[in-house]
């Protein structure tokens, strides 16, 4: 049979794609610059693991257009790039998931499908209405949600106590002239001091 498989047509399913060599003589059609060219960039070594963006050297374009104004400090927190992020979740939700008396945990809000996640802070909001006493724990609660969750005879726990920034003192410098005119002063009054001795022994 013509189609009988054996050595003489034996071949891969995938056709195999000869390695391309390079400078092995003009005649291969790789030779001399090894299709290089001759010089710059492209023909060192390592000029095909530049980093995305980059113009060669020139400026690169994030650099050469405008900024806008904003914070873009880590002390600007919760905005500008270091903005953190924590879930939200309502009293009114409290109220409706669990009962009275029960302890509101983190894995508790994830198993009742309040939060997705246990490794993102959790603050708990004002909104809705609690009539249920619970003790819930979070990393921070608005003071609205504070009230309403003391008021129904509930505890609240803080996984994480706020951080108070502190407040940069600005020393009032004394302006130059006041200074200048204080050390005037002060050398007035020590030539009149000094000339009162003399004037009492010329008269006497």
């Amino acid at each position: 049979m013509s189609d009988e498989l054996n050595l003489s047509n034996l071949k891969p399913a995938q056709p195999r794609k000869a390695r391309k060599r390079v400078g092995r003589g003009p005649g291969s059609g790789k030779g001399r610059y090894s299709g290089r060219g001759i010089k710059g960039q492209k023909s060192r070594a390592g000029s095909n693991k530049m980093p995305a963006g980059f113009e060669g050297g020139q400026m690169p374009i994030d650099m050469r257009v405008g900024k806008l104004r904003g914070n873009t400090s880590a002390d600007a927190m919760p905005i500008g790039p270091f903005r953190t992020y924590s879930q939200p979740v309502n009293v009114g939700s409290l109220q409706e998931r669990f009962e009275t008396g029960a302890d509101v945990t983190l894995e508790a809000l994830k198993a009742a499908g309040l939060i997705a996640k246990l490794s993102v802070d959790v603050k708990v909001l004002g909104e809705g209405e609690l009539a249920k006493k619970l003790t819930v724990a979070a990393h921070s609660f608005s003071k609205s949600a504070v009230e309403k969750i003391e008021a129904a005879g509930g505890t609240v726990m803080r996984l994480r106590e706020p951080v108070e920034r502190k407040k940069k003192k600005h020393k009032a410098a004394a302006p130059v002239a006041e200074e200048q005119e204080a050390e005037a002063a002060s050398d007035i009054e020590a030539e009149v001091e000094s000339a009162e001795p003399e004037e009492a022994e010329a008269t006497e």
